[in-house]
């Protein structure tokens, strides 16, 4: 084993991480508990170790080096990789049966995750499970960091292909939405994209997958909407649509329910609209747990049962 590895310690990773997110010595040693005597000391350390500086002292604070960003990454591995093991052993010696942390992009695949974590948990019951949801971009840092145990989301960029493996679940149609009683629903149809320009929209903003979807459908017709509302949150579209005449594109998946409460209705459209379908996403140099793999295998299922279909995810 080299000395390197013989000598550096979680401490040196955790200072380095703390720097890298804060910015200057003053913050990162106030989050870590420590002096910045104890910091600019321990920080000297790794630096001889490594043999070069992982960070330029400037006069506002402090900027990562190329070699620095390479550290800094494996610290954030590293670190979040003992963070679960921590939270597993102590749920473990608690009496109970570890922890899942699963990243997940509920808007697009709420019924194929919600069934999959029940039939863990009803094999499990006590397994602690916990649920991220966030944009596929995030989940990604995270399963990158080692937050996660796995995802279900997109690989979009081709350059996350080596450090990922992506096994696909389901393709991902797409419903034009709007409150029940609107005008719309009683002018006929189908729709088409010039259509609907002049109308009101909610959408999504113009990064996510659908939205880019709809915007290429209307580059087509040389227009786009100018009435608009953007809004992050899909439960925010949900509501804002319902209490407007404004129109949405949404996953079926996610206005599935909504549809059958009576709340919403679909517009009938002359385009079919999807996105590039989500999957299972898994670190190439991680092995899964016990409880990761069951997971996986009871996504697998659920497709193989036509779930993500029956859903509309």
């Amino acid at each position: 084993m080299s000395n390197f590895i013989q000598t550096l310690r979680f401490r040196h990773l955790a200072l380095v991480e703390a720097l890298a997110a804060h910015g200057t010595m003053h913050r990162a040693t106030e989050a870590l508990n420590m002096t910045q005597s104890t910091g600019s000391k321990m920080l000297m350390d790794v630096e001889a170790m490594v043999g070069c500086p992982l960070f330029v002292r400037e006069p506002r604070g402090m900027r990562v080096t190329e070699m620095g960003e390479l550290f800094v990454a494996h610290a954030r591995e590293q670190l979040g990789r003992l963070k679960r093991f921590e939270e597993g052993f102590l749920a473990m010696r608690q009496g109970g049966y570890g922890t899942l942390v699963v990243g997940a992009i509920m808007g697009s695949a709420p019924d194929l995750v919600a069934t999959t974590v029940a039939d863990v948990k009803r094999a499990r019951p006590h397994l602690t499970v916990r649920l991220v949801g966030e944009t596929s971009d995030q989940i990604l840092r995270l399963l990158e960091r080692g937050d996660l145990d796995l995802a279900v989301g997109r690989v979009s960029d081709p350059r996350h292909r080596t450090m990922f493996a992506f096994e696909p679940l389901s393709n991902e149609p797409l419903a034009i939405v709007v409150r029940a009683g609107h005008a719309l629903l009683s002018s006929g149809g189908p729709f088409s994209p010039a259509d609907l320009i002049d109308q009101p929209w909610v959408l999504q903003p113009t990064a996510t997958p659908a939205r880019r979807t709809l915007d290429a459908t209307f580059d087509r017709v040389g227009r786009r909407p100018t009435n608009v509302v953007e809004a992050e949150s899909i439960f925010g579209i949900l509501h804002l649509v319902q209490q407007s005449d404004a129109i949405a594109l949404l996953p079926i998946a996610v206005a599935r329910d909504h549809i059958r409460a009576g709340l919403l209705a679909e517009l009938a459209c002359t385009e079919v609209l999807t996105i590039a379908g989500f999957g299972l996403i898994t670190r190439r140099d991680a092995p899964l747990s016990d409880a990761a793999v069951m997971f996986a295998a009871g996504l697998r299922r659920c497709v193989a049962a036509g779930l993500p279909a029956a859903s509309a995810a």
